[in-house]
């Protein structure tokens, strides 16, 4: 009425507790209660199986203090995607974008979303394993329920985080201290000649970091969300410094509590870690730890699902994908259309989901592409000195980092290599199929115009400007 014209942007209401829930909420999901068993299975010794906790501990907090830097300097959502698309330019920003879009993302919820299906029915299955149609349909109701909730109001998604936050650090307690009674009963069997039978083949150590990377999934999440953080420049590098040792302390405490209860052979014969111990160690009350493997992996789909969707959002205003995903709900603020979209594709890999194949996929996909997110930090640094940082990290980190990363993807291929690595790669470059016609000359710019109007409409959903 009076002329001026109102942005619309999403709104900054992520604080520092909101941005630690978000990391450590994530992180702490599906993997702690279910992945132990897969890590001693393939490194075959306790000892060394709790050296590959703490390494990639170590691995993801050195990850997340480059990730920390480079959301200072790059101050946009959208995480990986923005910092290779502001370093490396748009045709490698597209590829990952259709990469994490189509696969990794709802690779990553679904394979969460399985894990909480398995765990919440699994006291109504006591005697046998649940069947694979009912898993698939809980899975997907937890879906949907998350998809409804992130649509209609950030408050209340982040509300939920901190709530389920509070409900996995009370059942990693439980566990600890049972494992500190164990520990002074005595039960010390497994620590002695710990590192026996460990074994030191290439493929034997890659495959037990995919798997216990899974669990340590989500330290880069806040990086997603930058522009609905609250004081970014200091919140950002201070929730992962609180976040993730807090988280790396309590996997190591659970996993020895693990030992002290279960031999190596009864955690590799368990499907869920956490609910054997319990039956074990609870008695009884053994159902609760399936109850809390179910509300952390509930939680931990949660954050997955609030970043991967700003994510989409991001590369749509950047033009690489649908006009239609860049927009927010006019009254909510909320990227609706992405969630959506997001939803979508979940639901559709849930379909033929295996959890063990998702796990080993996204690590190995997740880790080429963190791998030239870091390397576009080091351009940065060499190149644009120059550029305002609060938060800055030694050269050093991301370097050892990118090592990390390309020993990750490239170990597993030279020791055992498989049909299923080059599938994966060819369909990672796929994406230039798409983008030199779409993106690059712009072909067919006015396709999907009234489909767009009409979702338009039909979402009550507008353009959002950047909200730096």
């Amino acid at each position: 009425m009076d002329g001026k014209t109102q942005k619309l942007e999403l709104r900054r209401e992520v604080g520092l507790l909101g941005g630690m829930s978000l990391i450590a909420g994530t992180m702490i999901g599906s993997g702690i209660f279910m992945s132990p068993q897969s890590v001693i299975q393939n490194i075959g010794s306790p000892g060394a199986s709790l050296v590959i906790w703490a390494c990639c501990g170590l691995l993801a907090m050195l990850a997340s203090l480059s990730y920390a830097e480079l959301g200072t300097v790059i101050r946009e959502s959208g995480g990986e995607y923005i910092y290779i698309l502001r370093t490396a330019g748009q045709p490698a920003a597209f590829l990952f974008i259709f990469t994490s879009v189509v696969v990794v993302r709802p690779a990553s919820m679904a394979g969460v979303a399985l894990s909480f299906a398995v765990n919440a029915v699994a006291p109504f299955y006591q005697d046998c394993p649940p069947p694979d149609n009912v898993v698939k349909c809980v899975a997907a109701v937890g879906i949907l329920l998350l998809a409804v909730v992130n649509c209609l109001n950030v408050r209340l998604a982040m509300k939920l985080m901190v709530f389920f936050m509070a409900a996995k650090l009370l059942s990693l307690a439980v566990i600890v201290i049972g494992g500190v009674v164990l520990l002074v009963q005595g039960n010390t069997l497994n620590f002695e000649n710990s590192f026996e039978g460990t074994k030191l083949d290439v493929s034997a150590i890659g495959v037990a970091f995919f798997q216990c990377l899974w669990s340590y999934d989500g330290w880069n999440n806040l990086n997603s969300v930058t522009e609905e953080l609250k004081n970014p420049q200091v919140n950002l590098p201070r929730a992962l410094l609180i976040a993730i040792p807090m988280v790396t302390v309590l996997y190591l405490l659970v996993n020895v509590s693990y030992l002290a209860s279960l031999t190596p052979r009864e955690m590799m014969s368990s499907s869920a870690v956490a609910v054997t111990w319990g039956n074990k160690v609870l008695g009884g009350l053994g159902w609760f730890m399936s109850v809390a493997a179910a509300l952390s992996a509930f939680g931990s789909l949660n954050g997955t699902f609030f970043s991967g969707g700003r994510v989409c959002f991001v590369a749509a205003r950047e033009g690489h994908m649908p006009d239609i995903l860049s927009m927010a709900h006019v009254r909510h603020l909320t990227p609706s259309p992405a969630l959506i979209f997001t939803t979508f594709i979940s639901l559709l890999v849930l379909i033929p989901g295996d959890f063990q194949s998702i796990v080993n996929f996204f690590s190995f996909t997740a880790w080429f592409f963190y791998g030239t997110t870091l390397c576009g930090l080091l351009y940065l640094k060499i190149r644009r000195p120059d550029l305002p940082r609060v938060f800055k990290v030694p050269i050093l980190i991301p370097i050892l980092v990118i090592m990390a990363a390309v020993f990750l993807v490239v170990a597993p291929i030279i020791d055992d290599p498989k049909i299923e690595y080059l599938y994966v790669t060819l369909f990672i470059f796929s994406g230039i199929i798409i983008y030199v016609p779409f993106i690059h000359f712009k072909l067919l710019p006015g396709l999907l115009d009234r489909v767009t109007v009409f979702l338009q409409l039909f979402l009550e959903v507008a353009p959002a400007d950047k909200n730096l």
